[in-house]
């Protein structure tokens, strides 16, 4: 197989590989062509680590880095077809790239940030690392991002805020300044079971004004002022039988109407 450079490529040690190409889409499967292929691969694979070197001090290590760039190098090789008449180099390189992109996207984010803000993030991080060469001393302002950048202040706005998207804080980590391990989680509330109460007390309103003065008199005394039924009775001047009849002929109906009106 040769690999002397070639002129038609960028990079001084480019393998020339075409007619390799044009053999190994002519093989059939078996030992002869696998053999090829691997060459092939093994030729362009400086190229593949090359790439993954620009992604360098983004969280990931560079070995795994590397390894996903092979990764698309060996789907750059598989999917390449000679006779369009392009390049390999000019195919292989967008097809690692996004690899290398996807593996950010897929597995390096704790949170899920839309396609559009992680391609806002990285123009604002290239921009403040052009504008912390020409500004030291401190941090570029947000209109001088925008205008570097040629974005609008939302815009970079939206991107300064997915800069800290990246890693998600532990609900346990202790917040900064905290002396007593105070975390995250001890600022958080709960559901309040009220909250159910006061639904239910909202839907069942409008239908206790609609009852008789004495049923309503009767359900106030003995849920709201917690009184029996026997007090009831003898305030009322009626049997503890009757009192409990009407709660519960109540209850039933207020129960049917309210779920008729939640229906």
């Amino acid at each position: 197989m040769r690999t002397h450079a070639s002129a038609k490529h960028p990079h001084d040690d480019a393998p020339d590989t075409a007619a390799d190409f044009r053999r190994l889409a002519s093989l059939p499967p078996g030992q002869l062509r696998d053999t090829l292929r691997e060459q092939i691969i093994e030729a362009w694979l400086p190229m593949a680590n090359r790439l993954a070197g620009r992604f360098r001090n983004r969280g990931e290590s560079y070995d795994d880095l590397r390894q996903v760039a092979a990764m698309g190098l060996v789907k750059a090789v598989d999917r390449y077809d000679p006779e369009l008449g392009n390049a390999f180099e000019s195919y292989a390189v967008p097809t690692i790239t996004g690899e290398i992109k996807r593996h950010f996207r897929d597995h390096m984010w704790t949170l899920h940030v839309p396609r559009r803000v992680q391609d806002l993030r990285n123009r604002v991080r290239f921009a403040r690392q052009d504008l912390s060469q020409t500004i030291p001393g401190r941090q570029p302002t947000v209109a001088e991002i925008a205008e570097h950048a040629q974005m609008s202040e939302e815009d970079v706005r939206a991107g300064l805020e997915a800069l800290e998207s990246f890693t998600a804080l532990s609900l346990d980590a202790e917040l900064p300044g905290s002396e007593d391990g105070y975390s995250l989680s001890d600022a958080l509330g709960s559901a309040d079971p009220a909250l159910d109460v006061v639904i239910d007390r909202e839907a069942v309103k409008p239908r206790l004004e609609a009852l008789p003065e004495r049923e309503r008199a009767i359900l106030y005394m003995r849920f709201f002022a917690d009184m029996t039924q026997s007090r009831i009775a003898e305030q009322l001047g009626i049997s503890q039988m009757h009192v409990s009849r009407l709660i519960s002929r109540c209850c039933s109906r207020l129960r049917e109407q309210v779920l008729q009106d939640v229906g």
